[in-house]
């Protein structure tokens, strides 16, 4: 089988040779400022539906309305552009105050020195919500009547603003701290209050200025105290705070909460610590009462705390709702009445839901997203609300990245592609059959140009339960008998997976392809390709089955794809900095060079949620920290390793990797290192084109073995 996919991938080399060798070759002006102009269109026309029939388009700069059922064109009028009261009142922030908008005018409604932070429209449009100081405030938009609702605000009291680990971790960066929640009703406003009090305090410096640069962060690591978390209730009027009957001293999260569609009771989402057990409660904001509504637990695995509002979706005049849950090893939705009651499983077990696109209450169908037939595709389905009628709507083998769904769901614009097929637009019909073509963002010259070859490739995992996805961009002008240097970018984290069948053109994958780089994206049995079944593997172990999965295709690549087993470069940020410094000391047989950014070198240096969602503590859990760590590997150090972090990473802290460069001076290993200042998770302007040139220096030092080009320096 080996020796065939060998002799498959020659004969698709020496093939490429003989066509590449008749087409126009890229320029410099392609290579090194990514103008495709010609090769590729890069962005779609924007479209939209008026109707559920008639949706606009814009082709050849004019805007038309197309007639999804007859294909018949015409020029939009300004009847057809969407109404220009729509989305207004609109809440916007200027110069630390709140400002209401409408369509012929604008209304300050505060004016104080304070930054007011998070302005959020009630659902009636009667009032906007606010914090302030760490304190939550209304402001009534016709008599401008600022109310305040909390008292107590502070540096370590937060009232409707997040603490930090919050923010990073359950409420997500989305959310910009935001930590209160309006009722349907616009009569209540639920709302976190955090205490800070016991969560270790993090010191960050920097060289600024003649004295330096200090900044403290509440920061919990794992093991750390938790902020201490109440879930309040009140009326945007003020007055009496109720709070939900949680005991704040124990040790716990709360997720996102959920109004009931009528505002009269508050779904409250509590985990325990260990986060494997999740207990919805149903709470009564006029007194505080809590009654257990559901639970689900997962033992040997974890549930995650879902930061988009997407694990809850009420259906219409109290028939119930959808809940999304992992627990039998693919993302489902599931069919629940009011008191929380199962009744069915919507979608098949053996599709990973990605996203939920429509309900059609009336006609009893689910229209959602899964991975299914290929787990590097995302594909359109609908679904009976009783289980037993699963349709797929997309076609072909293609990743089918986004839909646009009419509003009665008659029609879908999907937007589509795959490693060989740039992006393609399509209308179809809620049967699944393909009406015509809307876009294709090939080019007069895409046929005539030479591009390097990208494509999927499976390989089978060392236990041979997994197909490992690969995406690779092999050399242009392959030599026969000829090794390739080889340079992988990954990221790595549970259900954080990078490989999907999709077109990528850029200079710089097509410059490296001219260099002779096998550029690879790779995925392992975790990074959510299996669903749950695969990313529970992590538990409690993180790094050994992303190194054991990504040797493997490495090897592969050795046998089969004329790799270079002396030349094996991986580079990532963060976690995929984390697998880059762990390649080099724990997979160091295999992998030869390294560029690692932003990096976790022991996980007992990270946050609390993240890190004991998947690893526990390092009391329960000793033997999974230790062989986790770089740090316990760096003697098995060789090779090279490029490490880079900003030095107020407030995110992985910059002791992640001055501990793991100490480490290796002890030891004596040779290493590049590299600090930015000023430079938290993550760095753009001259920094981040220093950072690029920095990277292209080793590339081209390390695997190319001569001098970088100038025109590839920023």
């Amino acid at each position: 089988m080996k020796n065939r996919i060998a002799i498959s991938i020659l004969l698709t080399g020496l093939s490429l040779m003989r066509v590449q060798a008749q087409l126009k070759p890229l320029t410099n002006d392609q290579y090194f400022k990514n103008n495709f102009k010609g090769i590729v269109v890069s962005t779609p026309p924007p479209m939209y539906w008026l109707d559920d029939r008639n949706f606009v388009m814009t082709k050849d700069g004019k805007r038309l309305v197309v007639d999804a059922k007859t294909g018949k064109e015409r020029e939009a009028t300004e009847k057809d552009t969407k109404k220009s009261s729509e989305g207004f009142p609109a809440i916007f922030n200027r110069d630390n105050d709140i400002f209401v908008k409408y369509p012929d005018r604008e209304v300050r409604l505060t004016n104080d020195a304070e930054k007011e932070i998070n302005a959020t429209i009630s659902p009636d449009s009667q009032y906007v919500a606010f914090t302030k100081k760490n304190d939550l405030y209304t402001v009534e938009i016709k008599s401008k009547k600022v109310q305040r609702l909390t008292f107590d605000g502070s540096d370590l009291i937060l009232n409707g603003y997040a603490s930090w680990v919050y923010m990073e971790e359950i409420l997500g960066r989305a959310s910009q701290y935001r930590a209160f929640w309006w009722s349907p009703d616009s009569k209540q406003l639920a709302f976190f209050r955090s205490d800070d009090s016991q969560v270790p305090e993090f010191v960050m410096t920097d060289a600024n200025g003649l004295h330096g640069y200090i900044e403290k962060l509440r920061y919990p690591k794992v093991g750390d105290p938790n902020p201490e978390v109440q879930v309040g209730m009140v009326a945007p009027t003020g007055g009496r705070i109720v709070w939900a009957e949680f005991d704040s001293k124990a040790d716990q999260y709360f997720g996102l909460p959920y109004w009931m569609p009528d505002g009269q009771s508050l779904l409250v989402q509590w985990m325990n610590r260990e986060q494997d057990e999740l207990q919805i409660w149903k709470v009564d904001p006029k007194t505080g009462k809590k009654n257990m509504f559901m639970q689900e637990q997962q033992k040997k695995s974890w549930i995650n705390l879902d930061d988009e509002g997407e694990r809850i979706t009420f259906l219409g005049n109290n028939k119930g709702f959808l809940y999304l849950s992992d627990r039998i090893g693919n993302k489902q939705a599931l069919l629940y009445d009011m008191n929380g009651k199962f009744k069915s499983a919507i979608t098949p077990a053996d599709a990973n839901l990605t996203d939920v696109i429509w309900v059609d209450e009336k006609n009893q169908w689910l229209y959602f997203q899964a991975r299914k037939e290929n787990s590097a595709h995302k594909d359109l389905y609908k679904a009976k609300f009783d289980g037993k009628k699963c349709v797929r709507l997309t076609f072909g083998d293609y990743h089918h990245a986004s839909v646009n769904l009419s509003p009665s769901g008659s029609y879908f614009i999907t937007t589509y592609q795959n490693t060989s097929t740039p992006t393609q637009l399509a209308l179809v019909n809620n049967a699944g059959k393909k009406l015509r073509d809307l876009f294709d963002a090939r080019g007069v010259d895409f046929t005539t140009t030479a591009l390097a070859k990208t494509e999927l490739i499976r390989v089978k995992s060392e236990d041979s339960l997994f197909d490992l996805p690969m995406r690779v961009t092999w050399p242009t002008n392959m030599v026969k008998g000829k090794r390739y240097p080889v340079l992988i970018s990954i990221y790595g984290g549970p259900n954080a997976g990078t490989v999907m069948d999709t077109w990528t053109l850029t200079g710089a994958q097509q410059w490296y392809a001219k260099e002779g780089i096998i550029q690879v994206a790779m995925d392992h049995r975790a990074s959510g390709h299996f669903g749950k079944t695969g990313v529970s593997y992590m538990y409690h172990n993180l790094g050994y089955w992303e190194m054991k999965d990504y040797s493997t295709m490495v090897k592969w690549l050795i046998a089969n794809g004329q790799a270079d087993a002396e030349k094996i470069c991986i580079t990532g940020f963060s976690y995929g900095g984390y697998m880059s410094c762990y390649a080099l000391t724990y997979g160091a047989d295999v992998f030869t060079h390294a560029m690692a950014g932003g990096s976790v070198v022991d996980w007992s240096l990270y946050d609390s949620h993240y890190t004991e969602r998947f690893m526990g503590t390092p009391k329960n859990n000793p033997a999974g920290y230790k062989s986790s760590s770089v740090l316990t590997h760096a003697e098995k150090y060789k090779g090279k390793l490029q490490l880079v972090h900003g030095i107020i990473d407030e995110n992985v802290h910059l002791q992640n990797s001055v501990q793991l460069a100490t480490k290796l001076q002890e030891l004596k290993k040779d290493f590049e290192y590299m600090t930015y200042s000023g430079s938290r998770h993550g760095w753009g302007g001259n920094k981040g084109l220093h950072f690029q040139n920095l990277k292209s220096r080793f590339i081209y030092k390390h695997l190319l073995e001569k001098e970088v080009p100038a025109e590839m320096l920023k």
